[in-house]
């Protein structure tokens, strides 16, 4: 019998993750406004909208793009919250650009 040939799937690695200093300033925003009326959430809130931009290094492509926003900008949702990046191919790194509030 001949040996089995197993077709494997090229799995790319995860990105870099980069937040640019706009993106850390909306987090911080976000955090101090939810924490006016919910100081507990704050914190657990912001580590899901990063959790979700690690999620989004992990599969950039797989996100839509937003070229009508701005050259090479892809979008990613979490709740009502809407993560801005860009695929930096040279450095094979996300750039998030803007966490921003989209209801």
């Amino acid at each position: 019998m001949g040996a089995v040939r197993i077709a494997r799937r090229r799995v790319s690695p995860p990105c870099r993750l980069l937040l640019s200093p706009r993106a850390v300033a909306d987090l911080e925003e976000i955090a101090a406004y939810i924490a006016r009326d919910n100081p507990v959430r704050a914190p657990t809130f912001i580590d899901a909208l990063e959790a979700q931009c690690v999620a989004l290094a992990r599969t950039p492509l797989g996100y839509p793009p937003r070229e009508d926003l701005a050259s090479r900008l892809r979008m990613g949702v979490h709740g009502r919250y809407l993560i801005l990046f860009r695929l930096l191919s040279h450095d094979d790194a996300v750039r998030v650009e803007r966490v921003l509030y989209g209801a």
